[in-house]
């Protein structure tokens, strides 16, 4: 049998800056996100995602919104969270909000669980970072019994128990598509197996091929757990222009900025322009360059990695609407239908 693959795109929300490199507001970027979804299915994309952030230069903390808003402008493009920070939320709202979007998008809804690699909604919302894996498992343990579309009895110690509890809206057509991201914890990828989610695999620095062994102990917890086979996706940064050259010349003062940013609190060495090449080059975790470069790229890491799905989380802070709506339309457009080429 030849495995399907599908393309998608994720963002973060992240603030644009205009023509002259001033910040936009916050609201004009997430203006800009839906617009950017939207042309997302005109570029001919399969996906379109929105990861939960509550900062400045990620200013998106109710994706879910923004992709209703999605939704009532588009008729094929699949939506969903790309990441929802489960652990500082209530499984039911969540299961609540996507449902509604699965309603209001005619069955289009996905979203991605993650523990939270950013971690500033736990202060947010009162939640303890000593609980955090309890936290997690305890929700994700939840989030799948709401998944059966069948009253839930369930209690534990993150919130209060239920008891043969409908919850609403329920879905139309079966459960909708939901996986558990992962970023280096091989208990997240057991987790995702024994659910019965798929495997989302973050991959945002270092030689991909050394995720390979996840996508592999993901297989083998499927047997063990005796569930039926379940995709893996790759997700990972980049930016696509006309050239090499152009595409990291666009990419790199805002990738730089943000690691500068984020490295102190995440622990990322700072960030040098030789490394951010070799990043950029074939062994490395950003797809940045020509389309002809990424693609090639995306093909041999789904190979690599046994996945079938590549969702590239596109921009970074600081950089325009324009440059971004650029690299949407050479991706759909050009990488995309290479990287079917290059996999037939």
């Amino acid at each position: 049998m030849t495995d399907t693959y599908t393309f998608g795109l994720d963002t973060f929300g992240d603030r644009n800056a205009d023509a002259e490199g001033r910040p936009q507001s916050h609201a004009q970027t997430i203006r800009n996100v839906v617009d950017e979804g939207v042309f997302a299915e005109q570029a001919g994309l399969d996906f379109f995602g929105i990861g939960e952030h509550h900062t400045d230069v990620f200013p998106m903390p109710a994706g879910d919104v923004a992709l209703a808003a999605i939704a009532a402008r588009t008729e094929k493009i699949r939506l969903g969270s790309a990441v929802t920070v489960l652990g500082s939320d209530d499984p039911v709202r969540v299961f609540q909000r996507y449902s509604t979007l699965n309603a209001i998008s005619n069955g289009r809804a996905e979203v991605i669980l993650g523990r939270g690699s950013s971690i500033d909604s736990f202060p947010l919302f009162g939640f303890d970072l000593a609980d955090y894996e309890l936290l997690f498992d305890e929700k994700a343990t939840l989030f799948a019994e709401l998944m059966k579309g069948e009253p839930v009895t369930w209690a534990g110690k993150t919130r209060a128990p239920l008891v043969g509890q409908d919850v609403v809206p329920h879905v139309e057509n079966g459960p909708f598509p939901a996986w558990i991201g992962v970023g280096g914890n091989p208990e997240s990828v057991v987790r995702a197996a024994r659910l019965g989610f798929g495997l989302a695999l973050a991959i945002i620095g270092g030689r991909p091929a050394r995720f390979a062994p996840y996508s592999q102990l993901f297989q083998r917890a499927l047997e063990k757990f005796e569930r039926e086979p379940l995709p893996v996706l790759v997700h990972s940064p980049g930016h696509v222009a006309v050239t090499d050259e152009l595409a990291r010349e666009e990419f790199w003062p805002a990738y730089r900025d943000i690691m500068l940013r984020m490295g102190p609190e995440r622990g990322f060495a700072p960030p040098s322009r030789d490394r951010f090449d070799w990043e950029a080059g074939p062994d490395g975790a950003l797809y940045a360059g020509s389309p002809e470069t990424v693609a090639r790229k995306i093909a041999t890491n789904l190979g690599v990695l046994g996945a079938t799905r590549f969702d590239l989380k596109y921009g970074m802070p600081g950089m325009t609407h324009d440059q971004l709506m650029a690299s949407i339309e050479l991706y759909g457009q050009q990488v995309v239908p290479r990287v079917r080429e290059l996999l037939a």
